[in-house]
């Protein structure tokens, strides 16, 4: 697969399936997923691979194609969200870049980690909206949902709700972890004598 995907820009398409509520072998007809471009590749020894892959655009799957190869072929249509008020998605989108990374800030304290976090501000509202989606761990059918969704608002403000849900306890772990490195005394000195 690999090969015929070097042959075709990169290119493959990506959907998602659970098998325990189909009744084939296969993501239904109507079903929506997303093509992605292969960025690098890492083969090993025995011919497995790691790829890194970049989500390009959506599809819908309209049929099968019978193709004699080992993995599925579909005809597709693609799709893009809606056009919306430019200033309601500028505004989402700030405050999800803002609540997004004030969480960002403290995984990195709990981690310990000291680089620099990428400016997500100014990121337009229907990248920033897939960018923080495919960064978040929520489950897999609510990804697929948002994939779904043909308004960026409406993605933005779901977004914003499960991370306005998420920061407060994200904060206060990093505090915590914070107070835990100075055994307590968050940074002051006390005199014993």
């Amino acid at each position: 697969m690999l090969e015929d995907i070097s042959q075709s820009n990169n290119l493959f398409g990506l959907s998602y399936f659970d098998a325990a509520t189909s009744d084939r072998d296969l993501p239904p007809t109507g079903s929506v997923g997303c093509v992605a471009e292969v960025t690098e590749t890492q083969t090993f020894p025995d011919g497995r691979s790691n790829i890194l892959t970049i989500g390009v655009v959506r599809y819908r799957i309209e049929s099968y194609v019978e193709r004699g190869v080992p993995y599925y072929v579909a005809r597709v249509t693609f799709f893009e969200d809606e056009e919306e008020d430019e200033e309601a998605l500028s505004n989402a989108a700030e405050e999800v870049a803002q609540t997004f990374t004030r969480i960002a800030r403290a995984v990195r304290t709990i981690n310990d980690e000291r680089v620099n976090l990428p400016d997500i501000s100014g990121t337009e509202a229907q990248r920033l909206s897939f960018l923080v989606a495919a960064a978040m761990e929520i489950d897999i059918e609510v990804k697929q949902e948002l994939l779904e969704l043909v308004s960026t608002l409406e993605r933005l403000e779901r977004l914003k709700g499960m991370l306005d849900q998420a920061v407060t306890g994200y904060e206060e772990r990093a505090r915590i972890h914070e107070l835990a490195k100075g055994n307590g005394h968050s940074g002051k000195k006390i005199d014993l004598e």
